[in-house]
C-alpha cells in the first residue's frame, strides 16, 4: 500500500480489498447523495425534503429506480413515467465518488484522519461540478465543508497526538485564505471570491499532510488549469476574457496531491 507522508512501513497493513469495495458502495451512496446537492442547493431548495423526483415531471422517484448507477442503466438513462432523459452527470458523480471513496481508503488506509479527507474530496466533487455548470461556489456548501473536515482532524489528532500535524493544517488553511484574498484584491476578474472562501478548505487538507503538498497542491492546480484553458482558447471553445471554474482545477490539484503527493515529490526530493 502507498504510504501517506509521515508514516512509516512498520506496522502498517493494507487495507483489505472487501473494505475497499465497501468503501466503494459507500462512496456510490453518497455520491447519489452528492447528486441532489449539487442540483438543489444553486435553486436554494432543501436537500432533505422533498424526496428526489423527476425534473422533468415532478413525479417522485420509486426506491428502485434510485439505486446509483444501476437504476440509470435499468431504466436506460429515461424517467420511468415521463421517458424523459436522465443527465448522465447522474451515474458519473456517482461512480466518480464510489472511485474516490475506494482510493483514499486504499491511499490512506482505516486511520483517523480518513473520514476528514473522505469529507474534503466529497465536497470537492459537488463544488467542482457546481462551479463548472454555474461558476458559483455557494456557502452553503463550503462553510460546513471546512468546519465538518476541521472537526475530524481535530478529532484525529486527539486520537493520535499528531497536534503539531493539525496546527500546520491550521496555518495552511489561514495561508491559502489570505494569498487568495490578496489576489481578489488585486483583480477580481483573476479570481472570485467563491474560490478565496474555498481556500481554507484546501489548505487545511493539504497543510495535514505537510507544508510541501501544499505547494504541491497550488502549483498542481494552476497547471492543469493553465494546460486545459489553453488548448481551449487554441481550439476556439474559450475566449482569453471568458470566465474559467477555477475550482475544478483546485479540486482536481488537491486530489491528485493527495493520491500521488508522495510519488510526485520522490524524485524531486533526491535534488534537493
Amino acid at each position: 500500500m502507498s504510504l501517506l507522508p509521515g508514516q512509516t512501513a512498520e506496522g502498517i497493513e493494507p487495507v483489505p480489498v472487501s473494505l475497499i469495495g465497501l468503501f466503494a458502495l459507500l462512496g456510490l451512496v453518497v455520491g447519489s447523495f452528492l447528486n441532489v446537492v449539487i442540483y438543489r442547493v444553486p435553486l436554494h431548495q432543501s436537500v432533505v425534503s422533498p424526496r428526489s423526483q423527476c425534473v422533468a415531471c415532478g413525479v417522485q422517484i420509486l426506491d428502485r429506480d434510485n439505486i446509483p448507477i444501476v437504476s440509470w442503466l435499468v431504466l436506460k438513462g429515461r424517467c420511468r413515467n415521463c421517458h424523459s432523459l436522465i443527465s448522465k452527470r447522474y451515474p458519473l458523480v456517482e461512480l466518480t465518488a464510489g472511485v474516490v471513496f475506494a482510493g483514499a481508503a486504499a491511499r490512506i488506509g482505516l486511520k483517523w484522519d480518513l473520514p476528514a479527507f473522505l469529507i474534503l474530496l466529497s465536497s470537492l466533487l459537488a463544488l467542482a461540478i457546481i462551479d463548472f455548470e454555474k461558476l458559483i461556489l455557494p456557502k452553503r456548501i463550503v462553510y460546513p465543508s471546512i468546519i465538518l473536515t476541521e472537526v475530524f482532524f481535530l478529532l484525529a489528532a486527539a486520537v493520535t497526538g499528531e497536534w503539531r500535524r493539525l496546527l500546520v493544517a491550521g496555518l495552511c488553511g489561514v495561508g491559502w485564505f489570505t494569498v487568495f484574498y490578496a489576489i481578489n484584491a488585486i483583480s477580481p476578474r483573476a479570481m472570485g471570491f467563491g474560490d478565496v472562501r474555498l481556500a481554507p478548505l484546501l489548505g487545511l487538507g493539504l497543510g495535514w499532510l505537510g507544508l510541501r503538498y501544499v505547494i504541491l497542491g497550488f502549483f498542481s492546480a494552476n497547471l492543469i488549469g493553465a494546460v486545459v484553458g489553453v488548448a481551449l482558447i487554441a481550439s476556439n471553445r474559450m475566449s482569453r476574457n471568458q470566465q474559467i471554474p477555477y475550482a475544478v482545477f483546485l479540486a482536481l490539484g488537491t486530489a491528485l496531491t493527495i493520491f500521488a503527493g508522495p510519488e510526485i515529490l520522490a524524485p524531486i526530493q533526491r535534488y534537493l
